[in-house]
């Protein structure tokens, strides 16, 4: 993975940004409440205007707490990928994780991968 942007954190997140086989992966570590989600609002778009990647991965296998908050985030990036014939999968989430997204029904509209891998290739 080569890294398009600096690693951002805030409190107690750390996101990561690259770019794998021209699909960006958003590598999230931490906590992701209210205080925190612009770090990866930022993260999941281009900045300065421009259009939003077409396909995006988000690792969240270093995820240990998910509110309202961050399902929010992820379901506005899908809306904006999916206006543009994109995507976005979700990959690596563990029990807690999962279990919040799938309690939202994030996970009938975005689907979750067991790897970043597994999300690549499918």
């Amino acid at each position: 993975m080569t890294s398009t942007g600096k690693a951002d954190q805030s409190h107690r997140l750390l996101v990561e940004r690259g770019v794998v086989d021209g699909v960006r992966v958003v590598t999230v570590r931490g906590e992701i409440d209210h205080a925190v989600t612009h770090v990866l609002r930022e993260a999941l778009r281009f900045k300065n205007g421009t259009p939003p990647p077409l396909r995006i991965v988000v690792d969240v296998s270093g995820v240990t707490f998910m509110d309202s908050s961050g399902i929010n985030v992820l379901v506005a990036a899908y809306q904006q990928v999916n206006a543009t014939q994109g995507w976005i999968r979700i990959a690596g989430a563990q029990e807690p994780i999962l279990r919040v997204l799938e309690l939202a029904g994030i996970d009938a509209v975005i689907t979750c991968h067991p790897s970043i891998e597994h999300a690549l290739s499918t």
